[in-house]
């Protein structure tokens, strides 16, 4: 009897253990590397999934990162409301996985903070996908307020295939010159 309920035992430890290290394993895969200096800067908000704190958010969204002498990323997110003016949200991003640097933290409200992986990202820094672990957010991310369709359309194939729902995707109204002429104003200050 004892032998019976050791063996059981065991065996739902290790049916427990593979199943942890599934999970673990189905994550989704981020880029080999991303050099910092060149990641950093601003961002257009191409598409997103829908999520709590950019509900506010109706277009000209943008993200600039700035590299802090400690190490650290200044994350600055700005976006249009519906009343036309913009909404401003800082933060700080520091890195968790310094073999690649694409697995971040972001922090917008200490002690809170929300993992930022990097899981696709052009060779030139054009675009980037920025998603969590959990799937439950994503970003698809450019240098320019627009990127191609058939650029757009590769991405969402590679996004597909490491197990993120493309039709949840809602992509973000740009408006160039009235986004450019607000990061410019922050560039300036």
């Amino acid at each position: 009897m004892l032998r019976t309920i050791l063996v059981a035992s065991l065996t739902t430890l290790a049916v427990a253990g593979v199943a942890r290290a599934i999970a673990r394993d189905d994550r989704p895969q981020v880029v080999s590397r991303v050099d910092l200096d060149r990641y950093v800067g601003t961002w257009y908000e191409i598409a997103r999934y829908p999520n709590r704190f950019q509900r506010q958010c109706v277009g000209d969204t943008t993200a600039t990162y700035e590299l802090r002498p400690d190490g650290k990323i200044r994350v600055t997110n700005r976006c249009r409301k519906r009343d036309g003016k913009f909404d401003t949200a800082k933060g700080t991003a520091r890195v968790v996985d310094k073999r690649t640097n694409a697995k971040l933290k972001v922090t917008f409200f200490w002690p809170f903070s929300g993992d930022y992986w990097i899981i696709d990202l052009d060779p030139d820094y054009r675009y980037a996908v920025v998603g969590a672990p959990s799937r439950k957010y994503l970003w698809i991310l450019s240098r320019t307020p627009q990127l191609d369709e058939a650029t757009y359309r590769r991405i969402l194939e590679r996004v597909a295939a490491q197990g993120f729902d493309v039709e949840r995707l809602v992509k973000t109204p740009q408006r160039a010159g009235a986004t450019e002429r607000k990061n410019a104003e922050i560039v300036s200050r």
